[in-house]
Parts: C-alpha cells; sequence; structure tokens
C-alpha cells in the first residue's frame, strides 16, 4: 500500500488548494440584494452508500455557502431564494484507483422577486453538484476529507451553480445603473415575509447518478 501515499498526500494539497473565488468581484446581477436565505433539508434522501448527515448540518452548510457568496451583493432590490436540499451522498473510503465513491448533491432552487412577491422560475431549477477535485478520478474523498468537508465543498459549488444559473437569466435583474436613475434614496430595505420553501422534486436522480459516474481509473 505504500505506492499510495504519495497519491493521497497529492490530493490532500490539491484539496486544500482548491480554488475559492469568493474575494474576487461578484458576477453582475444587477440591482440585486438577498433578501430570505432560505434552505430545507427535511425531505431529503440519503443515497445507501453515503456517509450520514442530519437535516440540520445539511441546512447549515448550505445556508452559510448561499450567505458567503450572495451576501457579497450590496443592491437595492431584494430577491428571496429557496432550497430544498432532495437527496445526497458523501463518498465513503473505496478502493483507490478500482472503486472511489463520489460526492454529489441534488437541490431544487426558487427565486422571489420581493417587491412583487412574484416567482421569477415558473418550476423549481434542479442542480445536480458534484465536489470539486481536480484529481477525484484518482481517489475519493472519503480518503481524503471528512463528512463535514464534504458537505462543505459540496455546499460551495452548490450555491456557485446557483449564481451561476441567476446569471444565465439576466432578465430577472434590473440593470445596477438603471435602479440608482429611478430610485431616490431610501432606507435598507427589508424584506417581507419567507415565501412557500421549494418542493423536492429531484431526489430520485441522484441515485441513478452516482450509479453512471464514471469509476475512477478511467
Amino acid at each position: 500500500m505504500s505506492f499510495l501515499r504519495p497519491a493521497l498526500l497529492g490530493l490532500i494539497f490539491l484539496a486544500a488548494c482548491a480554488p475559492n473565488d469568493l474575494d474576487a468581484p461578484p458576477a453582475d446581477l444587477g440591482d440585486f440584494v438577498l433578501g430570505h436565505n432560505i434552505v430545507v433539508a427535511d425531505k431529503m434522501q440519503k443515497v445507501p452508500i453515503s456517509r450520514d448527515a442530519t437535516v440540520d448540518e445539511w441546512e447549515t452548510a448550505v445556508k452559510k455557502a448561499m450567505a458567503d457568496r450572495f451576501g457579497r451583493y450590496e443592491g437595492s432590490r431584494i430577491y428571496n431564494i429557496g432550497i430544498a436540499v432532495e437527496a445526497y451522498a458523501l463518498a465513503p473510503p473505496g478502493i483507490p484507483v478500482v472503486a472511489a465513491p463520489k460526492s454529489v448533491l441534488a437541490i431544487s432552487v426558487k427565486i422571489w422577486d420581493d417587491a412583487s412577491g412574484k416567482q421569477l422560475n415558473a418550476k423549481p431549477e434542479q442542480l445536480i453538484i458534484w465536489e470539486n477535485l481536480d484529481s477525484e478520478n484518482v481517489v475519493g474523498t472519503g480518503f481524503t476529507r471528512t463528512p463535514a468537508e464534504q458537505m462543505a465543498a459540496l455546499s460551495y459549488n452548490a450555491a456557485k451553480s446557483v449564481e451561476q444559473w441567476l446569471v444565465k437569466n439576466p432578465d430577472w435583474f434590473e440593470p445596477a445603473a438603471d435602479a440608482a436613475a429611478n430610485t431616490a434614496p431610501v432606507a435598507a430595505p427589508k424584506p417581507a415575509p419567507a415565501p412557500q420553501t421549494p418542493a423536492a422534486s429531484a431526489a430520485e436522480t441522484v441515485p441513478d447518478v452516482v450509479a453512471s459516474a464514471p469509476s475512477a481509473g478511467k
């Protein structure tokens, strides 16, 4: 097993050096500011091979990742985002090179314009999230990360995927310049009461996605 030691050490180094873009300027979402940051996980499903994680642990991890990413926006038009954690798999230690299980997270997302109370996406957006490890094909993160670290990585990628999805829908967001020209100075906005949280709808996809993921070393 000594031949695995360099690979494991290299993977730990890569995991520690995984890119983090939260210090960079945020993506353009016009006059966006986050109102309600809603995360529910009470109906989530666990893939049988997965390590255990509680509802509270998932809600806390995803909510923190969303706050870290979307708290950077300082617009004046409030948008409320609701996320349902639908299913997950946290990779346990596998057999290196032969069968390294993959960590994956399924979520559904809704967004509301706070002023109008209108839900902007007609159906919940379903996202499948993988861990961000360049060398995951060699050794699964069950060897190098705790469940909490796996959840943090998946939550970080989930928040980033939500941001990327929003960027693809610019019609939902008023440009900041237009908002500044049309709005007199006002006190800091306060969001309306929290809208209904998104219902789970993609949980059944995760076991299939995990099963169809390419085996390590291929």
